[in-house]
């Protein structure tokens, strides 16, 4: 098998957590802003896609290169080695952006690499005419940062947030991949209690299960280098199968998700139904003021309304009150709030032990944790936290 450079792309605060998820698939790999850079062969492609939790997509480095004309974005994008990824009918559309470069229009960009790519297979296929482009898709991107292009193609087809099981939504849905993160950066083990009092259409507690019963994410969907003629079907076969191996579908888990909206309950439950965890997880419909548990050493992770538009904060800061003093009562457990509202803490009515900038979408916020105290020891060990 041949070895590609692979680029597993992050939300900004993210980095690190997928370089952990890729090192635990066994690949080194280099961390820098937005992006985490390995090499792998065909089935660290298909075994990336299944698995990274918290990675937004995962795509292969063609070529990387300094461009400070549209002479020499084609000629260098052109003498790249297209037909080693391209068949003669691949469906290759063109994506770019460009930060702080000399080449700063995208369409121009996407149109010159469009072309180089064309001219190089046309000689390549030893084709005169267009490229029907009706076989498999292959979407090709120009990245232009300080006049550095770096060009790519998206093994994946659609973002891994997009796990296949969320058949509907609320107005503000956390995605798949953050929802994730946050959990991961908790210290919830399968065998303690885990709840989201702010469950909206269930995201966190369904990823929480597949963390806890070691599913892949990308287990129930497509890729789109699942399509490619160089990928066999024995390589995604094969990962499928390991993934399915790995699984501990026997793993008992205590998770519930509450929401004041008994409609957004309905969807979590329906979203919990697809996802193949109806028996697993709990939702009730319930306001947080209200939560009690006699359960001990747990982890709560939230991610309630922020108050962002007008007319909200006053009610949403009253509710961060009243969630302070029903959680005071659980000093065993962990709790992880995750709220653009800098003065969260404030209202909470407890400082945070530690906080770390997230970014949900394009909004900045801040995972508030508060750490419980750690269980007794047991024949002189701690039980895991």
């Amino acid at each position: 098998m041949a070895n590609y450079q692979i680029i597993a792309t992050a939300a900004m605060g993210l980095e690190a957590l997928v370089a952990k998820e890729v090192r635990a698939l066994g690949y080194d790999c280099e961390v820098e802003n937005g992006k985490i850079t390995y090499t792998g062969d065909e089935n660290a492609i298909a075994r990336s896609n299944l698995w990274l939790r918290t990675a937004d997509r995962i795509k292969i480095k063609v070529g990387e290169f300094r461009a400070l004309t549209f002479d020499e974005l084609f000629e260098k994008t052109k003498a790249l080695p297209w037909e080693e990824f391209l068949p003669e009918d691949a469906e290759f559309p063109v994506i770019g952006k460009s930060v702080k470069s000399t080449l700063f229009s995208v369409s121009d960009c996407q149109a010159i690499v469009k072309k180089a790519v064309v001219e190089r297979m046309k000689k390549q296929y030893k084709q005169t005419t267009w490229f029907e482009e009706n076989g498999a898709f292959f979407r090709i991107e120009v990245a232009l940062l300080k006049d550095i292009a770096t060009i790519t193609i998206d093994t994946s087809g659609q973002g891994l947030h997009k796990r296949g099981y969320r058949i509907d939504q609320g107005e503000a849905p956390l995605k798949e991949t953050l929802a994730a993160a946050l959990i991961l950066l908790t210290n919830w083990k399968a065998d303690q209690p885990f709840i989201d009092p702010f469950c909206g259409s269930g995201t966190i507690p369904i990823e929480a299960a597949m963390i806890g019963q070691n599913i892949a994410p990308g287990f129930n969907r497509e890729f789109a280098s699942e399509g490619w003629n160089w990928i066999s079907s024995k390589v995604w076969d094969d990962a499928r199968n390991e993934a399915e191996d790995l699984a501990n579908y026997d793993q008992p888990l205590d998770i519930t998700g509450s929401d004041i909206d008994h409609r957004m309950v309905k969807i979590a439950q329906d979203n919990a139904f697809e996802a193949g965890f109806a028996d697993v997880i709990g939702f009730k419909q319930m306001q947080v003021s209200d939560i009690s548990t006699f359960k001990e050493y747990g982890v709560i992770v939230g991610n309630p309304p922020y108050g962002e538009r007008l007319g909200d904060k006053e009610t949403i800061e009253y509710m961060y009150s009243e969630m302070g003093q029903a959680l005071s009562k659980l000093d065993t457990w962990s709790i992880y709030i995750l709220t653009s509202n800098e003065a969260f803490e404030q209202f909470y009515g407890k400082p945070a032990t530690k906080k770390r900038k997230l970014f949900n979408g394009f909004i900045r916020t801040d995972l508030y944790q508060y750490w419980g105290k750690r269980p007794p020891r047991q024949n002189g060990l701690n039980q895991n936290i």
